[in-house]
């Protein structure tokens, strides 16, 4: 069975898996695009923005992450999935505030940080400006900013472009209620100007410290929050002068707190990140494979094994020794296993880990 926890950023929600060990199998680290959708669906899966990997590192990372928007595709990063990430690691290891990762992600190295009041704050890196780094096809005004207009839905609208890892276009408005949201997000997220299309973020400012967007992600439609789009807004707010290098962002789900002091350097996002439930998934739910979701990783099982022997990597050319194959007999076991062990039991096996992570959980907070 396979273990999941499912947390929520400003209401952006994820399925979490935990797969540091490496013990994930392919199916689950590399997934196919229809389980992702299946599992996201909220009538007929679990239910979730995206889905979200803890996975070893490639790099010089603590861990790597992997994020998966409800549609199935693959994003770059995501602001609020990282949050909760970092809250998910915290709550199953126990850390205490003022922990940090190194989380490798193909936006480069993220660095999140625990918070005494148990809010995560974020170091997001430099924002991209240069056309082709967002990308898009907008041109760099005076401070460097891609800005253009395009008219859509009988509208004129004022375009800003900021990459954070991933593409994000903001558009400022006089009425964040007025305006054709779901027409205008649909047809900007694909639009022309934005080669790897572009997250939507429709802004009004009420002050400038105090900021409000509506959000239509790539790949998820309208959400209640996109953490890298808050950081995109500001800095394209306060390089079109609509704001100090330091605002509260208000999305749908809840203000998140973002930093962009220097202006060759990081932007900072602070908010919460708070664990909804625990759960394994009902094998109809898997991916084809074995129902656990792990890799087969078969350890030597009597002493006339080669020391140091592993099959996994010393086998690639051929099985070294076929007599007394590791791999067979660990999915020998495993079959047994299953075919002796009820469904009933496999989830109680799994209901007692999770049981306790959550108590640990609970007690490091204090509240038990």
């Amino acid at each position: 069975m396979l273990q999941f926890s499912k947390y929520q950023g400003l209401g952006n929600d994820f399925i979490l898996v935990e797969g540091r060990d490496g013990r994930l199998s392919e199916s689950i680290v590399s997934p196919d695009s229809d389980w992702v959708r299946k599992i996201c669906d909220r009538r007929f899966g679990l239910g979730g923005d995206g889905l979200i990997l803890a996975l070893p590192p490639q790099g010089q990372g603590e861990l790597r992450m992997r994020i998966f928007n409800a549609d199935g595709s693959e994003a770059e990063m995501c602001g609020n999935g990282i949050r909760c990430l970092a809250r998910f690691l915290a709550d199953s290891d126990g850390d205490s505030p003022g922990r940090s990762w190194s989380i490798e992600t193909p936006a480069g190295m993220i660095i999140p940080e625990l918070q005494q009041d148990g809010q995560i704050r974020v170091d997001m890196g430099a924002p991209f400006l240069k056309p082709e780094m967002v990308p898009t096809l907008l041109s760099p005004d005076a401070k460097g900013l891609p800005r253009g207009e395009v008219s859509r839905e009988g509208l004129t609208l004022s375009l800003a472009a900021v990459g954070m890892g991933n593409p994000h276009v903001v558009v400022p408005v006089d009425d964040l209620e007025a305006i054709p949201f779901e027409a205008l997000g649909a047809q900007l997220e694909c639009d022309p100007l934005f080669p790897a299309k572009t997250n939507v973020h429709f802004l009004k400012v009420h002050g400038r410290q105090h900021l409000e967007i509506r959000v239509w992600e790539r790949g998820a439609g309208p959400t209640l929050a996109c953490g890298t789009g808050a950081c995109a807004t500001l800095v394209a707010a306060v390089l079109m002068g609509l704001s100090d290098s330091e605002a509260t962002v208000v999305l749908p789900g809840g203000p998140l707190s973002i930093r962009w002091s220097d202006q060759q350097g990081s932007v900072f996002m602070t908010g919460p990140a708070v664990a909804v439930f625990d759960g394994v998934m009902n094998p109809d739910l898997m991916p084809e494979g074995r129902p656990d979701g792990l890799a087969a990783e078969p350890k030597p099982l009597e002493s006339s094994t080669p020391p140091g022997f592993d099959c996994a990597n010393d086998c690639k050319e051929g099985c070294r020794q076929p007599d007394r194959c590791l791999r067979e007999e660990a999915q020998a076991k495993v079959q047994a296993f299953l075919a002796s062990t009820s469904l009933d039991s496999m989830i109680n096996l799994a209901g007692d880990s999770l049981e306790q992570r959550t108590l640990s959980r609970i007690q490091r907070d204090g509240q038990g």
